[in-house]
């Protein structure tokens, strides 16, 4: 987390408190400091792309019989409440509950048939990581020292910082009653330097330098300064002399306005704003808020230079009563999730920008007692856009009782290598390093989704 203000107690000799030294000396930790990542970037190329990832997570894990795959001749004890209608794509046609969403089906894709989830816990893991099993509750599949490293804390690694004050990962995602809903995605073996910004949280005050005032400005500048030259000292005979220059350009990561500029939507033209909505900034019990400005701020963040930017969507665990639960979400996720998808299009950015949204599994085909529908890990759904792929098409087919892949499954993993392939990197000849110093490839042997990139 990047932090400008400093609020510990206890100090060093002189006056620098040991928070600040932490906090300011994260961004050297994890192998490479930030001014070093800087100088390799300009002396090689790398790290200039417009490419960007926005995902969002529908925490709780969506129904999907009752958002994009209808089946009007199921038996009664499956059938959807919420019927199919025509989209603009002739033949698809998705449930009644995403109205804008079927306006808009040219510039989208949907997957019906998502897999990968080896149980039934809740967890974001699975959507941030492209790896099976849950961060806290799941161990049948391995996991290196420290964990694997979401998406985003990967690219912030291999790519760094595209925009000097726009740290390459933002996470819009508030603390949550249950943590994994709440999580933009955690870190793992690649160490706090590589975590996700998070506006949402404690660090907010952090993005507007102006209250700091120029001593405790000097103080950090001093303090960012002396850590590099220690880390200098340490490296003698690396040829890193010279980064002056980029210790500059690192310190203005922390005290840039840049980010405060993109987070301020009194900046945005009140039409578009009106497109996107409010939705409702509360958290939903132990879950996510439906907060449809997220979608609206994640456009702002990439556009400003962010690679990678996460959301979570309100609480789609529907146990009881869930066709009022669907109606509760849908809409407002139908409205905030379309907008994006057009903005992104008018402002020529579609290309440039892919956008994922999904949960950890799908539900169970037949309502429960109560209304409800349960955990169903079989199959789940995913909806995407943008990334210059081939949109407007349904992938994969469930049976009869929409409970499994009838053809064409798609594992997270493959659409992980997707998202790895538009940032321009290699998953499966790139590699990060855990905690015990051995490498690991971004994803397991998947594939780049053939139906969108090929």
């Amino acid at each position: 987390m990047l932090d400008v203000e400093g609020r510990g107690h206890g100090s060093f000799c002189d006056g620098v408190s040991r928070r600040d030294f932490l906090r300011v000396g994260s961004l050297g930790m994890g192998g490479i400091s930030l001014p070093q990542l800087l100088q390799a970037e300009k002396a090689t190329g790398a790290g200039s792309s417009n490419k960007a990832i926005i995902m969002v997570y529908m925490a709780g894990a969506p129904p999907h019989q009752d958002l994009i795959d209808p089946k009007p001749d199921a038996p009664k004890e499956v059938r959807s409440e919420f019927g199919p209608i025509r989209t603009n794509v002739t033949g698809i046609h998705v449930n009644e509950s995403l109205p804008m969403m079927a306006k808009i089906m040219d510039k989208w894709t949907g997957i019906r048939t998502l897999v990968g989830a080896p149980s039934g816990s809740h967890d974001s893991f699975m959507c941030y990581t492209g790896r099976p099993g849950s961060a806290f509750f799941d161990r049948s599949y391995p996991k290196p020292p420290g964990n694997w490293p979401s998406i985003g804390s990967v690219v912030s690694k291999l790519l760094g910082t595209k925009t000097p004050g726009m740290p390459p990962f933002v996470g819009l995602a508030p603390k949550a009653g249950h943590p994994p809903y709440g999580s933009p995605g955690e870190s793992g073996f690649l160490g706090a330097s590589h975590g996700p910004f998070r506006p949402s949280g404690p660090g907010r005050a952090d993005m507007d330098p102006k209250p700091v005032g120029a001593l405790r400005i000097g103080r950090r500048r001093s303090l960012l300064s002396g850590f590099d030259s220690f880390r200098r000292e340490l490296e003698r005979g690396n040829e890193l002399e010279q980064v002056d220059a980029f210790t500059q350009q690192a310190f203005g990561v922390l005290t840039s306005s840049q980010l405060g500029d993109a987070l301020n939507l009194d900046n945005e033209d009140p039409k578009i704003r009106e497109r996107y909505g409010k939705g409702d900034p509360k958290n939903v019990g132990d879950g996510a808020p439906r907060n449809n400005e997220h979608f609206l701020l994640a456009r702002r963040l990439v556009e400003a230079g962010a690679r990678v930017v996460t959301l979570n969507f309100g609480r789609w665990d529907f146990h009881s009563n869930n066709t009022a639960g669907v109606k509760g979400h849908a809409a407002i996720f139908d409205r905030g999730l379309s907008a994006l998808i057009e903005d992104l299009h008018e402002r020529g950015m579609s290309d440039d920008v892919a956008v994922v949204a999904w949960g950890e599994f799908g539900r169970t085909p037949v309502v429960n007692k109560n209304g409800g529908r349960d955990h169903w890990p079989q199959v789940g759904c995913a909806f995407v856009a943008g990334g210059g792929m081939n949109h407007g098409q349904m992938i994969g087919a469930t049976d009869r009782k929409v409970a499994e892949p009838a053809e064409r499954p798609v594992q997270i993993g493959e659409v992980h290598a997707t998202l790895y392939e538009h940032l321009g990197v290699n998953p499966h000849a790139t590699t990060v390093s855990d905690l015990s110093g051995r490498p690991h490839y971004l994803v397991d042997d998947w594939k780049p989704v053939s139906e969108l990139v090929g």
